[in-house]
């Protein structure tokens, strides 16, 4: 009797071990996707991402700090409320992937964006954006702090993640417009109201 209990816990530990790493590899693959869409298709066509990661955008062009240390300075206060309401595990989980995207969007930065294409960048940005972004939330973790403020709020309403997200991404899309232009912010919200959908689509698979 003995013998099984222990061998029923060294299962059941062995399983959630293996588990937790099969997380972390998919946040890897979905924060770098996302930084494949940032640094690759959206970043040098001045089309910008929501949330944190647009804010980051927007202090890199009119200062010189970097868009990975802005992404880790401006998002931990939403991480540490995201760890009093979601726990350990969300924190964990949600740092790795801040960490990777910071990586990603440093290592990839000095190369050129693989289109110009208007169309190209905004479809291809923005599905591979929302991909990403999708498989993280997906597997327990967040990239953005409007992500947690998402995530917070879904589980008190009615809105769907992507909906709460976009609502609160349109002032900043506005306000990229006195940045980049008005041309430049209507690509911005196009290419994130695909993001948006694609967040939806992979949450419901």
């Amino acid at each position: 009797m003995y013998k099984k209990r222990v061998n029923y816990y060294l299962s059941y530990y062995r399983s959630a071990f293996i588990y937790f790493y099969k997380r972390l590899f998919y946040i890897f693959c979905g924060a770098l996707l996302v930084s494949i869409s940032l640094q690759l298709f959206l970043i040098k066509n001045h089309v910008i991402d929501g949330g944190i990661v647009g804010v980051s955008i927007i202090l890199s062009h009119i200062s010189s700090i970097e868009i990975g240390l802005s992404l880790l300075l401006l998002n931990t206060p939403f991480f540490f409320i995201g760890y009093s309401y979601l726990g350990k595990r969300f924190l964990i989980l949600s740092l790795f992937a801040i960490s990777v995207l910071s990586l990603g969007t440093h290592v990839l930065e000095p190369y050129p964006s693989i289109t110009n294409n208007p169309f190209l960048v905004i479809v291809l940005g923005g599905v591979i954006l929302g991909l990403g972004v999708g498989i993280v939330i997906r597997f327990g973790g967040s990239l953005d702090g409007t992500e947690v403020l998402a995530i917070l709020f879904n589980k008190r309403s009615t809105f769907s993640i992507g909906q709460i997200v976009m609502f609160i991404n349109f002032f900043i899309f506005s306000s990229s417009i006195f940045i980049f232009g008005l041309k430049e912010a209507v690509f911005s919200l196009a290419t994130f109201f695909i993001a948006y959908k694609t967040i939806d689509f992979s949450l419901k698979l």
